[in-house]
């Protein structure tokens, strides 16, 4: 958007991602620990670039997940947009750091475009103990944790307090980093926006098992549609 204009050399943000986890019983998923690592980081322009191992590709994956379906395998790093017939598209993605992984069986609630970021209140709290203070509101842009887009995960008609969404950190792509949100690179984030819709069902694999049973078998790069489109 032209209104956003390039980060500023050195800047101090807010890690994309973090937020507040609610009692994980009520949504059925499994309770992450409390971690002492900060909600905030402190950086300087990264020249990193995400692996190439994280790049969306279009892959051959065998699953009886209806077309349409989201899997996120925290294990591996990557969230499959299921499209039936053995296809899928694949984004590398990054997901909750030690103690605030999860799983189980949600949906997309709403969705947002250059979403704002409200801090829940225990995240405020949490890191005022830690000295550190962070903004109760912060507009949308492309300083925003949240990137690009944000999709709300829901469960049982209730926000988890989850979503999948871009970042202003994308060197941090296949990497345990957030406190339970599903992180993308923005290009990519747009991608899936408008793809799922509102009601979209999302597969989080993850500690806990709290998803169920759930077939997927990722058998690598769709070589024809790569080269041939489709």
């Amino acid at each position: 958007m032209a209104k956003y204009s390039n980060l500023l050399a050195a800047v101090t943000i807010t890690m994309a991602g973090i937020i507040a986890v609610p009692p994980a019983q009520a949504f059925n998923l499994t309770a992450p620990a409390v971690a002492q690592r900060s909600d905030v980081v402190e950086i300087a322009v990264q020249s990193k670039q995400v692996s190439a191992a994280y790049r969306r590709k279009k892959v051959r994956l065998v699953t009886d997940e209806k077309a349409g379906t989201i899997i996120i395998d925290t294990n591996n790093k990557y969230l499959y947009y299921v499209e039936g017939n053995n296809r899928a598209t694949r984004y590398g993605v990054g997901v909750g750091r030690d103690g605030f992984g999860w799983s189980g069986i949600v949906k997309i609630g709403r969705k947002a475009e250059w979403p704002d970021w409200v801090p829940p209140k225990e995240m405020i709290a949490r890191e005022a103990r830690k000295g550190r203070k962070i903004p109760a509101f912060q507009e949308g842009g492309v300083d925003n944790p949240l990137g690009a887009r944000a999709m709300y995960l829901y469960q049982g008609g209730r926000d988890t307090i989850f979503r999948i969404h871009g970042t202003n950190q994308p060197w941090t792509i296949g990497q345990n980093m957030s406190s339970g949100c599903i992180r993308m690179m923005n290009k990519d984030v747009e991608h899936l926006y408008d793809r799922a819709g509102v009601g979209t069902k999302v597969i989080v694999v993850g500690p806990g098992n709290r998803q169920g049973k759930v077939a997927f078998e990722d058998r690598g790069i769709d070589v024809l549609r790569t080269m041939f489109g489709g």
